[in-house]
Order: C-alpha cells, then structure tokens, then sequence
C-alpha cells in the first residue's frame, strides 16, 4: 500500500515537472541535459520552438471543433497613429470606388475630384484615396461592401498620408450582382481563413470564388465522424439565399444549421474568461486550431491594434469552424507555438520606401506573410501564419 501511495506521489511529481516544462515558448525554455543520469545517456531533447517575437502561449480555449491560444505580450507598440479601413470608410476619411468608369483624382483640399472615363469598371482593381491625416492600414482579407460587387482585399499594405489614389487590388466574393453605385460603404467583414488564403498568398479570383462555394478548401480527416455542419449546408447559405452569391449573406443565414452569433459569443464569453487579469501583459493575437490541426495565426504589434479587428476575425474563424467537420480533438500546445516561429524557406519581399516593407516566406505547407510599417518608426503591425490547404 505504501508502495502504491508512493509511486503515485512520483507519478504526480513527474508529471508536474512535464506540464511546467510546456508552459512557456519563451527562448532558454529547453532543460540542461546536465540532469540527465550519467549512466544512461540518451539524445538531447528536441529544443522547443522559439518565438520570433517577445510572445507567450496560454491553454487553449475550446468549443466543439475550435480551439483558440491566445497569444501575449508584456510589451506593444504605439500603433495609435494607423487608421484602419474600417474607421476610414466610416468616417469619409478614406474613399474607395470602382475603378474604370471614371477616374479619381485628389484635388487641392484633398478632397476626392472624378473625371468621367469611357473604359467600364474593373473586377479586380478598385481605387482607394486616404484624405486623413494618418497612414492606413489594409488586411489582406478584408471585405468591402457597396459598389457593383463585395469585393476582398488581396494583400497587407500601408496607404501614406497625402497619397495620391491608389488602384487597389482586390478579388470579387459576390459572384452574381454587378449592378449599385461606384461608392463602398463600409469594411465590416473578415473572409473566413479558407477564402482569406486563397486571396493573400494564391492571389487567383477563379480560387477565390472556389473557396467561396465550397465553404473551406481543408482536406476532411480520412477518420472523420460525419460533419453535424456540412459543407453543402454552408455553400447553401450563400448560394440559396440569394442569387448573387452574396458572401455576408452567411452571417444572416440559419441554412447552416446554427447562429454564427451564437457560436461567437460563446468563444468569445470563454476567451474572455481565460485572459481576464493578466499581469503586465496584453493580448496580441491568436494561434487557431480546427479539431487537432492548427491552421491559422493572427499577431499584431498591439493589444489595441488586436482589440480592433479581434470580434471580425473571431467571427470568420467561426465560419470556417462551420465549414469544417465537428471534431473535437484538441490540438496541442507543441503544434500551436509551431506557429510563433519564423519559418526558413524562400522569401518574397516587396516595398514602398520609407512607407512599409510586406514579406512572405514558405516552409513546406506553411506560409508566412509580415507586414512591418517603416514610419513612424519601425515596428511589424501584422503576422500571418497559416498552414496551406492546398
């Protein structure tokens, strides 16, 4: 009996010592191999993987077939300074138009001037003006609605200040409707990681809209248990409720079988939960799993700049978790800190001096793309790393 209490007791303690050695993804986090018993050598533990950033991981916060590791930090970046597409379009700040049929020009008080133009309007270029007095930021992902057609912006990017109209490009997610005004209204929406992907690192519309039909474009687990949410029940909330396969109609659907609602405010309720109280740090983003496959990460140079997109993006990581199968294994803590690190592969940089650098590197599957603003001082504002399905 004695005997039994006191492996037990061991077994505990053994185990104490596993959890703690996986609670943080900090650099210097591996063990000295010091303490291993001299007389039986063994190979070094493969060393965990270091963050590119000053991040740490918490336990994962769970519902049905979604996990979400928030990810923190003990220091940000002032980001005060940026606009978002979302603030500018709501307060006439920025201007965005179809482009083609006329032509947009800023004219001596900044205002926007059109020139009537003969060509018609173009799919996947739209013209964007920033009139306000901050640089702007854009997420690949981003969905602006209004014009002829909703349309998805195609890749992270900083507009300057006094900035003369910019074609922006874009792709289409409402495939049918090409009638309304020039003007886009608002920037409300995130597309769902399946969609966004297909927009930010395969830059192709026919893949776009591909996405779109079929709700998500990851590969079903060969062992996977029948979806309670199928795919065909997402692709009928937006092919069957209007004709124009309009993508925003998915947040008003009931075709899907639950309340998107709902299943955010539930995430949301528990996501809350497990990051009240922190102590010195903040929120910067999030490492998304679906079942046990982590898939997706968001990370901004600011709990502020996290705060501002946080419900959109919680929303389309729901849409996606809908399109998937309901599988509720829980990835491990292991493969979501996979993601905090920088991948080596080959790298694709483009930039706009002295206004930001934009950078992708792929590693196998794995894609990861940084947006890092140069004024007014550098700092990266934006990372995504995403696990390719396709």
């Amino acid at each position: 009996m004695e005997r039994s209490i006191f492996a037990a007791i061991i077994g505990g303690f053994l185990g104490f010592i596993t959890l703690g050695g996986l609670a943080s993804v900090r650099p210097g986090s591996d063990f000295d191999s010091n303490t291993q018993p001299a007389a039986t050598p063994a190979s070094p533990p493969a060393p965990q993987p270091k963050p590119e950033g000053d991040w740490r991981i918490l336990d994962p916060v769970t519902y049905e077939n979604i996990s979400i590791f928030p990810v923190v930090a003990s220091y940000g970046q002032d980001t005060s300074a940026f606009l978002t597409l979302e603030e500018g379009l709501a307060t006439g700040e920025v201007v965005v138009r179809e482009r083609g049929s006329e032509e947009m020009v800023r004219g001596r008080d900044g205002r926007p001037v059109y020139i009537p133009q003969t060509t018609g309007a173009s799919v996947n270029q739209l013209v964007l003006l920033n009139r306000s007095k901050h640089p702007l930021l854009l997420l690949a992902g981003e969905l602006v609605s209004g014009g002829k057609q909703d349309r998805v912006i195609g890749k992270d990017r900083i507009v300057p200040v006094g900035a003369p109209p910019l074609p922006l490009d874009v792709f289409c997610v409402e495939h049918g409707r090409w009638t309304g005004s020039s003007q886009f209204a608002a920037a409300l929406t995130i597309v769902h990681p399946s969609v966004r992907e297909k927009a930010a690192v395969d830059q192709k519309q026919t893949d776009v809209w591909a996405a779109v039909r079929s709700g998500s474009t990851a590969a079903k687990p060969a062992a996977a248990p029948p979806a309670q949410i199928s795919e065909s029940r997402l692709q009928s909330a937006i092919a069957g409720n209007a004709h124009t396969e309009a993508y925003e109609k998915i947040y008003q659907s009931s075709a899907v079988g639950v309340s998107i609602d709902d299943f955010v405010a539930e995430v949301q309720r528990r996501f809350a939960s497990a990051t009240y109280g922190l102590k010195g740090e903040r929120v910067v983003g999030v490492v998304v799993a679906y079942g046990g496959e982590v898939a997706w990460s968001d990370i901004f140079a600011s709990g502020d700049l996290f705060d501002h997109y946080w419900h959109k993006l919680l929303r389309s990581y729901a849409v996606e978790a809908l399109a998937r199968p309901t599988v509720r294994t829980v990835a491990s803590r292991e493969g979501a800190s996979e993601f905090l690190r920088r991948l080596n592969g080959r790298e694709t940089m483009e930039t706009e001096p002295g206004v930001y650098r934009w950078s992708e590197i792929t590693e196998g599957r794995l894609a990861e793309i940084e947006l890092e603003a140069l004024q007014p001082k550098p700092m990266k504002l934006h990372r995504l790393l995403l696990h390719r399905t396709s």
